[in-house]
């Protein structure tokens, strides 16, 4: 048997701040939404016995309307092209609690044929057979235990045994990604006795065992990952071959290094607009980010932002890399924070975890508080320093 193996595709996400002028969506969203559909026509052309993915189809555990008709979308083309899809829930779009519905109750109900689709969610573990294949499916938990007991109740087919989970391995535990019910794999479930286990959740695209797999996001999910691979895995199960497949995704983009020392706010803004001419049209439509390595805060603060405007517009984003000089971590800034309420993001993050309606007014009342608080004495340290 032939599968494809993919995960943390993360319909749904939005960023950047720039618009789709055709559809009046976040430009981001909607090329993360193209972009998968686009692989998987390419996955179909490829005539895989099935797709497995391995968890975090969607963003969040209440998807947006166009992130299911996406979803929708995708699986209707695979019941044409006879192809079944194999999905678990990962700690994005897992119900957190028993009172949420999953968002997989809706694709479940979709009209699919009962060997069209295969979901795995709600905590608990699923036994699909697939001709002389037995896919193990274990969603993230809630709590690290119950990966144990799933795997100690799994019954060993005779057959080929695929392992698909979702969580990090412990060979990874120095990478965590700390979001919310992110669990760390006990490192006996990556047990020889599966011939291959399909991981998802680590957005990298790694090998961590002989028979164990991350496939890795289809998409850049932040510049954190900029040297990670993209795409998915083509595995043949009878042979023990795995093959990266590169699969449409928008690029992401270093654009290299620009020594600071010396120069002045005018000549650093010359030399990322240098970098961004040498880069050619690789650049459109991309996710870039260049380095300031050196800059003092001082000719930071006087970078004309209005003179990388033009380049800017051209990319989906443009990330500028600070290390200062005078402190050694690293520093972030890119046009989109200039004027951004940080207290409305705060309230709209809050509102995006979903909350208990107490919990969510007592975290916003305290939360923003505190981020007030954070911001007066921000502005007053500025004022200060100049």
């Amino acid at each position: 048997m032939k599968i494809v193996h993919v995960a943390d595709t993360h319909l749904g996400l939005s960023a950047f701040n720039r618009v789709d002028p055709e559809t009046g969506m976040n430009l981001r969203e909607q090329l993360i939404y193209d972009n998968f559909l686009a692989a998987i026509d390419r996955i179909i052309g490829m005539h895989p016995d099935a797709l497995v993915h391995a968890g975090d189809l969607f963003h969040q555990v209440k998807p947006k309307t166009r992130a299911y008709t996406t979803a929708l979308d995708a699986l209707c083309r695979l019941q044409d092209a006879g192809i079944p899809m194999i999905v678990i829930a990962g700690n994005h779009s897992m119900a957190k609690t028993r009172y949420t519905a999953s968002p997989f109750e809706v694709l479940e109900r979709g009209g699919y044929r009962a060997n069209d689709l295969y979901v795995a969610h709600h905590n608990r573990y699923r036994r699909v057979e697939l001709d002389d294949t037995v896919f193990h499916l274990i969603p993230n938990m809630l709590q690290p235990e119950g990966y144990r007991a799933a795997f100690e109740g799994i019954e060993f087919s005779s057959g080929t045994n695929v392992l698909v989970t979702h969580g990090l391995a412990s060979i990874l535990s120095d990478k965590r990604l700390h979001t919310v019910a992110e669990h760390e794999l006990d490192a006996t479930i990556i047990s020889d006795r599966f011939d291959y286990i399909a991981l998802g959740h680590f957005h990298g695209q790694v090998q961590v065992a002989d028979n164990a797999w991350y496939s890795g996001s289809l998409e850049y999910c932040n510049y954190g990952e900029i040297t990670e691979t993209k795409g998915g895995l083509a595995v043949d199960l009878a042979t023990g071959k795995v093959d990266p497949l590169d699969l449409p995704h928008t690029p992401m983009i270093s654009l290299g290094r620009v020594n600071c020392d010396g120069l002045s706010a005018r000549e650093v803004v010359d030399a990322v607009l240098a970098a961004v001419e040498d880069a050619g049209k690789a650049t459109s439509q991309a996710i870039c980010q260049i380095t300031l390595d050196g800059i003092r805060r001082e000719i930071l603060r006087a970078l004309d932002q209005k003179a990388l405007s033009d380049a800017r517009s051209r990319m989906l984003d443009l990330k500028l890399r600070v290390i200062a000089v005078d402190d050694t971590a690293q520093i972030f800034r890119e046009e989109s924070l200039a004027g951004v309420d940080y207290v409305a993001e705060f309230e709209r993050f809050v509102e995006r975890e979903h909350l208990a309606p107490g919990d969510e007014e007592y975290v916003k009342k305290i939360g923003t508080r505190v981020l007030r608080s954070v911001i007066a004495r921000h502005r007053e340290g500025e004022s200060a320093a100049e």
